[in-house]
């Protein structure tokens, strides 16, 4: 399936979380914090609100977007606004 988003809004693959520690104990699902990095799979329509493009790794806020589900892979649907930083 592919997703383009409208407007202001980018489609960003959700980065899953650490799943162990430095010292090498494994962290539960339950217990790990929400991620809020991932890669920057499409870009919307508006060109000049928009100011990331195709793989740029991005920081976004916490509880923003919209979750789906592309291919068995998480997915956000955020606002240009709800991203915070590129990431290098």
């Amino acid at each position: 399936m592919k997703v383009n988003p409208l407007g202001d809004r980018v489609l960003i693959k959700v980065q899953e979380g650490e799943t162990k520690t430095a010292g090498g104990i494994f962290i539960p699902q339950t217990a790990q914090e929400k991620t809020q990095t991932g890669v920057v799979m499409a870009v919307g329509t508006d060109k000049d609100v928009i100011k990331v493009k195709m793989n740029d790794k991005v920081m976004y806020d916490k509880y923003a977007g919209t979750q789906i589900k592309i291919d068995g892979a998480d997915h956000l649907i955020v606002k240009m606004a709800d991203i915070l930083a590129i990431l290098d």
